[in-house]
């Protein structure tokens, strides 16, 4: 299912992230050479609505057409067929940033060909990874990491003052590439933003211009840092809408902005219809099912039970039922 390249196909930097199936027969690496080595790796579509991260690597590729990049670059495209009909994946398809390596899903096709890409970059000694996301919901621009490491949080900031530790998901990229070098996830909001492109291509100019990281740690006034506690998702059986009082669950209409705020203790999320017995669903770190902790259900009400700080929380119900409703953080100190 990979098709590996030393240079750019024809017609790629002209495609839009719609038309790229017409010019790759499915997902691509492509390494070019650059001034420095080891390669940057960066990754973008793997979800096929998310076209920010396309566009970003596109406008610094048509910057450097006439000239030498500043290192070596290896371009993962993924979910291009996703991509031509401008959805997270496909029916069907798996989510591609679940199968990396130390993924608990059961997609062997998908999940060899990310093996294939982490050999691949494993062999070139890749010197760092990103990631290129955006989200359905109104978000900051921010990195996610999945190590506490100096280095990774170095690169993070390079990105967003506002960085997010997490362990779950499994087989996500930026997991499986944290065994080779330093990996970094970033979410540049909605796509389609003003100025997010710009933001990820300033973002991927700037790894490419490293030539290492500091040893030293990241200033504590230079980050806020926040920890995933819980993956919150609707149960497959329960019904959910915003403002209609007939399902299940009726979140507030304003679920969405409440992202990168921190709740208070008995925040208002939704209500459940009465007798219905529905509950979210809240899985740790360890996949355990911690919803009643976070959780009050009295009156019918969906509160928190302590102060919390979601993102991603988004009014997309495809990919709340394809995904998740959100993420459930905490701060902590560094």
């Amino acid at each position: 299912m990979l098709t590996q390249y030393d240079a750019l196909p024809a017609g790629l930097l002209e495609a839009t992230a719609a038309q790229l199936s017409e010019v790759l027969p499915g997902p691509a690496l492509i390494h070019l050479p650059g001034r420095r080595t080891p390669p940057l790796f960066v990754s973008v579509l793997l979800h096929g609505n998310e076209d920010t991260g396309w566009l970003a690597a596109q406008s610094v590729l048509k910057k450097y057409a006439a000239a030498e990049l500043p290192r070596a670059l290896s371009l993962f495209i993924g979910n291009v067929e996703a991509a031509r009909s401008g959805l997270r994946r496909l029916d069907g398809q798996p989510d591609y940033n679940r199968v990396w390596p130390g993924s608990e899903e059961a997609h062997p096709a998908e999940l060899a060909m990310m093996q294939q890409v982490v050999d691949a970059m494993r062999a070139r000694g890749v010197f760092a990874s990103i990631d290129i996301h955006n989200n359905t919901g109104l978000n900051p621009h921010y990195a996610c990491v999945n190590r506490l490491d100096s280095t990774f949080l170095h690169l993070a900031t390079l990105f967003s003052r506002i960085v997010v530790y997490f362990i779950r998901p499994r087989g996500v990229q930026s997991a499986a590439f944290a065994e080779l070098c330093p990996a970094v996830t970033v979410e540049c909001g909605k796509p389609g933003t003003p100025g997010s492109v710009e933001h990820a291509a300033a973002f991927m100019e700037a790894c490419l211009h490293l030539s290492g990281f500091p040893q030293h740690p990241v200033a504590s006034h230079d980050i806020d840092l926040f920890h995933t506690v819980a993956t919150v998702k609707v149960p497959e059986q329960v019904s959910f809408g915003f403002a209609a009082p007939d399902v299940d669950i009726d979140f507030v209409p304003e679920l969405d902005h409440f992202n990168f705020r921190e709740l208070a203790h008995r925040d208002l999320l939704g209500r459940v219809r009465p007798g219905s017995g529905a509950r979210l669903q809240a899985l740790d770190e360890h996949g355990e099912d911690i919803g009643d902790r976070l959780f009050d259900y009295g009156k019918d009400e969906i509160k928190l039970r302590r102060p919390l700080m979601p993102a991603m929380l988004t009014r997309d119900e495809r990919v709340i039922r394809q995904d998740c409703l959100c993420y459930l953080m905490e701060r902590i100190a560094y």
